[in-house]
């Protein structure tokens, strides 16, 4: 594939990338109130840490399954990243969080301000250039999100709110540079590698506390911990990363803004919390937010965005795998 090609993305990739990165955000928004569920009758440290650990085993086959070759030793430092960030950072200080009495609802205004901080790792780390206009919407949502969360919270952050804040800067580095790895390596292949990597730390860790922590497995705790251990940690990321590496960074990131709504409109219907008029106003405003960072434009430093190629993961498959 030349420079030229991937420099602009076609518009039915770029499309086709902000469904998939919908898809993932779709699977995401039920992380919150699945934690909460977890939560009662399991340690926050063993839902943090303990999701990552299943998740580390079912790559693991999926790897084994196709055969794959390791990563290459440059791409080691960034999956290194994406485990700090999505497979410990974010899991674990969001769990403290709802453990220390944020309401999934809450949780969810707060951390909506990740498509933003995604946005700016992007900058950082991927070479992209949003346009003004893209970054007076995503300002503008950030806006909202941050203004919902200190009326929820009368108008003050909690240490809730910093353990959130943590997350979201923890979250926003992991998504970035898995996207990143994404126009390399197809999705599923950076997060079941980051995952894999990280099980000398994950499934110990988890090991130990299944055996010193006090459990209380109900139905509503199994199904919790089930749905953050399969989706929240491992499969919602097949859709994410291709999302992010197929429309950019940046502006697929921006999807994720619906995240907080949709959680808020999950938390009412699973664990009973109030929706209200704010709740609705909110999510208005953070959806028009949406729809104006995706008519932004978002130039790409270095290529942001690709073409369907051959890729780094067709490439380095055995050939017994390859030509089935």
């Amino acid at each position: 594939m030349r420079d030229d090609d991937s420099a602009t993305a076609p518009a039915p990739i770029a499309l086709h990338g902000l469904g998939l990165a919908g898809l993932g955000v779709l699977s995401y928004s039920f992380t919150f109130p699945a934690t909460a569920f977890a939560l009662e009758g399991l340690h926050p440290y063993l839902i943090g840490v303990g999701r990552s650990a299943v998740a580390a085993v079912l790559a693991a086959l999926v790897l084994l399954a196709v055969r794959a070759r390791p990563p290459r030793r440059g791409q080691v430092p960034a999956l290194a990243a994406v485990g700090g960030g999505v497979i410990f950072g974010f899991p674990v200080l969001s769990t403290l969080a709802l453990d220390h009495g944020a309401s999934s609802a809450h949780a969810a205004v707060v951390v909506g301000l990740l498509p933003a901080a995604t946005a700016v790792v992007a900058v950082l780390r991927a070479g992209e250039r949003p346009s003004l206009a893209f970054w007076l919407a995503c300002g503008a949502g950030a806006l909202c999100v941050t203004g919902f969360a200190l009326v929820r919270g009368a108008g003050r952050f909690t240490p809730a709110d910093l353990l959130l804040f943590g997350a979201l800067v923890a979250g926003a580095v992991g998504y970035a540079e898995g996207g990143r790895l994404a126009r390399d390596m197809a999705g599923w292949r950076v997060i079941s590698w980051a995952t894999v990597l990280s099980a000398p730390i994950s499934v110990p860790v988890t090991a130990y506390l299944l055996v010193t922590t006090h459990l209380q497995w109900t139905v509503r705790t199994a199904s919790g911990f089930g749905y953050v251990a399969l989706f929240s940690a491992y499969l919602g990321f097949f859709a994410w990363y291709e999302g992010l590496a197929r429309a950019g960074i940046a502006r697929a990131s921006q999807v994720q803004l619906a995240q907080p709504v949709l959680t808020v409109l999950w938390s009412g219907l699973l664990l009973g919390e109030l929706i209200d008029a704010s709740t609705l106003l909110t999510a208005v405003a953070v959806l028009v937010c949406v729809a104006l960072t995706q008519r932004a434009r978002v130039g790409p430093g270095r290529p942001s965005g690709r073409t369907v190629a051959p890729r780094d993961d067709l490439r380095n498959e055995r050939p017994s795998v390859t030509s089935r």
